[in-house]
């Protein structure tokens, strides 16, 4: 359907069907040869002279565009009609009013190319016919009414070697064109002809100045016959595919899409380091292209080639030390891999790969400091695996500084703060990061932005406000809010308040997350600052156990717990295996300190075994 325009632009409608030809295919249905018959639902289009004998049609009459302006008006207007009629499924009126402006100008060729697509939907094979030929009397050097010629004769009239000469006819006029060479092909293929169809491909591949989306397409015509799913290709067959596609991306080196389909066709036959430098210069190109970001990521990761992709984005690296795409690449791989050893429980290996990652991120901002994702990425293995919070702080300064409109490196720096234990900056920059948001990208503000939000409010001591931003957070998302709830009950019972609240909280806390460990702890601490310290001490066993590993602040809780049962040799014990834990925690020492004292003076001295 040809979409409505506006009438200033009517002009131009002319030639608004240009390149229909190469989806005549998709507008047309297979059906049988017609038989012949005159068109009854409409009066027969005007014809030229007869191209092919075995159609008997009238002689046409004279269809030269007469110069006189009323003439372009009128055939200008029906045209116009004709979209409209178009547009609201009326083909049967669009087609006569279409039929008005070829009677005045059958040179029109997209317009005649477009009427011979509706008229073959339509099972006007005749009629279809008679435009085009009408076409190429009027415009004798326009291969585009030949290449319909040629699909009509091939598909629907079964007339094999005619459809060849008309396909033949529009290669002569427009040798630098595939599309006469794709018509030609289609039809040998579809003939059983295979070695002629590839002569007819041979033929196109020696035209040297060539486009570059010709040979990439000329790439496709070959594979559709050398990579077939039940075959594999013979060396002779992969190497000839290498130098169509080779050629393609050299001829199209600032074409994005020549090269991500040239790099396709690379990845898929395994030629990764021929893949490589075609991503990678569409990244130059498009940095920003996830799409190709995300094939890279799959044809190392899932083919297990990572380790050939180091080596081989690390030689890329030695001969183009000045692009930053090498290393970003790079530093994603060794992330990908530090993620696999730190799952598989090998924290020393997963460090080291993790510092890879940040030094070749490091030098990708180098090189190209204009990268927005590049800091998120930094800034996020500074802040988790690297632990190195101030080295996020002063990476995201410099990152807000450069994109000002960003909120959200606003709110990575303030998540940065709070994590650097500067919880008073983190809570205006927070502020900062939600203002900002409201006016250029709320979708920001998810739960998880008022978690974060509120973590920092509770450190800073505002416990009002962290309540209100955890409930926010909660409201927002409340059948993933287990986080929040937890976080609103353990600051109540930090601060020994709102107990009944707390334990609310955390109850709803556990009923989405049964067992976990954390939540346990919460609770048991809501039940010590109740008084029930057996119940306290049940849930601090539980979380101990249910940790997937072992907190100081669960084995201080525990330390607590038995000492207000009086079993003061466990809590000596707990507290000390937290101060394993947490070596540089001053109180846990002198708490150890102190009660060993008391324990010496009410103890009796027992020999050692």
């Amino acid at each position: 359907m040809i979409p409505r325009k506006h009438v200033a632009c009517l002009a131009l409608l002319f030639t608004a069907f240009a390149g229909i030809e190469t989806t005549f295919a998709a507008l047309s249905p297979t059906k049988a040869p017609h038989s012949g018959k005159p068109t009854t639902a409409r009066e027969p289009l005007k014809r030229s002279s007869v191209i092919d004998d075995s159609i008997a049609l009238p002689s046409a009459k004279d269809l030269a565009l007469r110069s006189d302006g009323v003439h372009k008006a009128d055939a200008l207007a029906h045209f116009v009609q004709g979209v409209d009629y178009e547009e609201n499924g009326e083909m049967d009126k669009a087609l006569e009013a279409y039929r008005q402006v070829l009677n005045v100008d059958p040179g029109e060729v997209e317009l005649a190319v477009r009427v011979a697509a509706l008229l073959v939907r339509e099972d006007e094979y005749p009629d279809a016919i008679d435009v085009l030929k009408d076409a190429v009397k009027a415009r004798p050097n326009a291969p585009e009414p030949y290449l319909s010629l040629s699909f009509i004769y091939a598909k629907y009239l079964r007339k094999i070697d005619q459809a060849i000469a008309f396909a033949n006819k529009a290669i002569a006029l427009d040798p630098q064109s595939i599309d006469g060479y794709q018509r030609l092909f289609e039809i040998e293929i579809a003939s059983g002809d295979e070695k002629r169809a590839l002569a007819t491909l041979d033929r196109a591949a020696k035209i040297p100045a060539a486009s570059p989306s010709f040979w990439i397409r000329l790439g496709r015509l070959y594979s559709s016959v050398f990579l077939k799913p039940d075959a594999h290709p013979s060396p002779e067959q992969t190497a000839w595919l290498n130098e169509i596609y080779k050629t393609a991306a050299m001829k199209g080196q600032d074409d994005t899409a020549v090269l991500k389909e040239a790099g396709d066709y690379f990845a898929s036959t395994e030629q990764i380091k021929d893949a490589l430098p075609l991503y990678l210069r569409v990244l130059e190109l498009k940095p920003d292209d996830a799409n190709v970001r995300e094939k890279l990521a799959t044809a190392f990761v899932l083919t297990n080639q990572r380790s050939r992709a180091v080596e081989t984005l690390d030689s890329i690296i030695k001969e183009h030390p000045e692009k930053y795409q090498p290393y970003e690449l790079l530093a994603q791989l060794h992330d990908d891999e530090a993620r696999s050893l730190a799952r598989a429980n090998q924290p020393e290996a997963a460090n080291a790969e993790f510092k890879k990652a940040a030094a070749n991120y490091e030098q990708s901002l180098l090189i190209n400091p204009n990268h927005p994702t590049t800091y998120l990425r930094l800034a996020e293995l500074f802040l988790a695996p690297l632990k190195q919070g101030d080295r996020a702080v002063t990476l995201l300064k410099e990152a807000r500084r450069r994109y000002p409109d960003a909120p959200e490196f606003a709110y990575y720096l303030a998540i940065a703060l709070r994590e650097s234990n500067n919880p008073k900056e983190a809570v205006i920059t927070f502020e900062e990061a939600l203002n900002e948001a409201q006016n250029t990208n709320a979708e920001l503000l998810t739960a998880r932005f008022y978690l974060d939000y509120g973590a920092a409010a509770e450190q800073t001591g505002l416990y009002d406000k962290a309540a209100e931003l955890f409930r926010k957070a909660i409201a927002m998302d409340p059948a993933n809010a287990a986080e929040p709830y937890n976080y609103l009950g353990y600051m109540w019972a930090e601060q020994n308040t709102h107990l009944e609240e707390a334990e609310d909280a955390i109850k709803r806390a556990l009923q989405l997350d049964p067992g976990n460990g954390a939540y346990l702890d919460s609770m048991a601490w809501v039940q010590y600052r109740q008084g029930k310290f057996e119940q306290a001490l049940e849930n601090l066993k539980r979380a101990v156990q249910n940790l997937p590993r072992e907190d100081p602040v669960v084995f201080d809780h525990l330390g607590d717990a038995y000492l207000k049962l009086n079993r003061m040799p466990q809590a000596i014990e707990a507290w000390q295996k937290a101060r394993t834990l947490d070596p540089s925690n001053k109180g846990l020492a002198a708490k150890i300190d102190s009660h060993k004292t008391k324990v010496s003076k009410t103890e009796p001295v027992r020999a050692k075994p």
